[in-house]
């Protein structure tokens, strides 16, 4: 493999369709896709400070390297890419990708990045400012990922996620087969619209969260400042360690909790008797919305 050292490359598409190379020490500066459809490449100690650096490339690896806000857009249309020890400053990373392993990766602007990818694997993420962090992507696992973002993984499939910390509105909507271990998630309006949710010895922290939901399973959960939950779920096989704020008409399936703060039961909007209620205490039970326009 020829080896590329201690250089500025400089132009636009300066190693345009690059193969079997190594770059160590190299700016890439001052010019659009200086390696677009570049093949089997490797990358160390390096920065990228322009616009579409790795656009359509395909098995390529990127360590201890930069990526400046000016680079954004700059990992679209790839195949096979995993990068490592990584700092990423630009937004817009990774569209219609596939095959994405990210270790060790510091995104301080994450909006809108990972969308529409397939077969995603990342560990030791930071995604700061991620408003929209992986939209309609599938084949997704994170383990220890950190997101501050809002509308986290919307419209994805086939999610599993472990250890991680997600401070996000609107997560997992309009989302199929997902599954989340040992984590915190705070945000309003979690889930709606979705189907076959698995929360797993996990945190919530959730405003008229978990609704709308088709198939939602809870094991050994805790929640906290969590009101108006399950309205209109169906499928519900939920456990809770606990106190919960407040339940607001779900629709069937199975709800347990150590406490509820109010349960609400409008029989014109779900049939009561579909839904088994388990909870060692009670405190208020309605059967008219106090609220209804919420």
């Amino acid at each position: 493999m020829e080896t590329i050292e201690n250089k500025e490359l400089i132009g636009e598409r300066a190693e345009y369709f690059a193969k079997d190379r190594k770059y160590s020490k190299v700016i890439f500066r001052d010019g659009e896709s200086p390696l677009k459809h570049a093949s089997n490449i490797s990358v160390e100690a390096s920065s990228f400070e322009y616009k579409y650096p790795m656009w359509n490339t395909d098995n390529t690896v990127v360590k201890n390297s930069i990526f400046h806000e000016l680079g954004k857009s700059g990992l679209w249309y790839v195949k096979n890419m995993t990068i490592e020890d990584t700092v990423i400053h630009a937004p817009k990373e990774f569209r219609r990708s596939s095959g994405i392993t990210l270790n060790n990766v510091n995104f301080t602007n994450a909006a809108e990045t990972l969308w529409t990818c397939d077969n995603i694997r990342i560990k030791n993420v930071q995604a700061k400012n991620g408003d929209y962090f992986a939209m309609n992507s599938c084949n997704f696992y994170a383990e220890n990922l950190t997101l501050d973002g809002n509308y986290f993984l919307d419209g994805g499939k086939n999610i599993e996620i472990h250890n991680s910390v997600l401070n996000s509105k609107d997560a997992f909507w309009n989302c199929e087969n997902v599954t989340v271990y040992d984590s915190t998630i705070n945000g309003e309006y979690l889930g709606w619209y979705s189907k076959n949710l698995r929360f797993v010895n996990c945190h919530i922290i959730s405003d008229q969260g978990l609704c709308y939901i088709d198939g939602l399973t809870m094991e050994n959960c805790t929640v906290e400042d969590t009101v108006l939950a399950f309205e209109y779920s169906t499928n519900l096989s939920v456990e809770i360690t606990g106190r919960i704020d407040s339940i607001k008409n779900p629709c069937g399936g199975v709800i347990k909790a150590s406490e509820i703060g109010t349960l609400i039961l409008n029989p014109r909007r779900c049939n009561p008797a579909d839904t088994r209620i388990d909870s060692d205490i009670i405190h208020k039970i309605l059967t008219e919305d106090p609220n209804p326009n919420e």
